[in-house]
């Protein structure tokens, strides 16, 4: 049976060309579907560092947010260590007694916490004790925070609008160093990444 006039077969040639263009436009359009993979996967990142920086900035804040002014017992002896403290014996950048720690389960314990915040290997730690006036045998519980942290700072703000790098200030001595309280803080945290942060805090009175 003969067919049609005019109908005639693709040459190898003309399969050939098409499959070539087959396979140009195939690899242009995965490499567009690659780079919108990666750029969302990168974006997604982005978004979860930026999420993690303001967890973290909301930590630090609702410390300080919190802070109260009662000073803790030294591990050994009868010396008291400030309401909130900056001191390289301490090994951290700071400690500070806290208010509004939460008891869901009606433990027989105040709502005052004594916390720490330190760097520890490119790590932001926050270090927290179950008892203000605590001893060498109680540990303190651990948390990781944020990762790729080059540095931890803070500057303290007094009563006459002065900057301190340390807390108490010096000229603040005694008892009324221990209970004293800035009028505001701002912590600097400088990235390995990402640079410097700083954020400024406001202490209620």
């Amino acid at each position: 049976m003969k067919g049609h006039a005019g109908e005639r077969a693709f040459t190898l040639i003309e399969v050939l060309v098409a499959l070539a263009i087959f396979a140009i436009l195939s690899a242009l359009a995965y490499g567009t579907l690659n780079q919108t993979l990666m750029g969302a996967e990168t974006l997604g990142d982005r978004m979860d560092r930026l999420q993690a920086l303001q967890r973290t900035v909301r930590y630090v804040e609702q410390d300080f947010m919190q802070l109260a002014p009662r000073p803790v017992r030294e591990e050994l002896g009868d010396n008291y260590r400030p309401a909130l403290y900056t001191s390289l014996e301490t090994g951290f950048a700071l400690e500070l007694t806290r208010a509004g720690w939460n008891n869901p389960a009606g433990m027989p314990r105040g709502t005052l916490q004594r916390v720490a915040w330190r760097v520890e290997d490119d790590v932001l730690q926050r270090y927290y004790w179950n008892v203000l006036d605590r001893t060498l045998a109680n540990e303190p519980a651990i948390v990781d925070v944020l990762d790729g942290i080059e540095s931890l700072e803070f500057r303290f703000m007094t009563d006459n609008g002065a900057w301190s790098a340390e807390w108490p200030p010096q000229d603040r001595p005694g008892p009324l160093g221990l209970r004293m309280r800035p009028r505001a803080v701002e912590l600097i945290l400088t990235l390995v990444n990402e640079g410097e942060i700083r954020r400024l805090i406001e202490i209620a009175p």
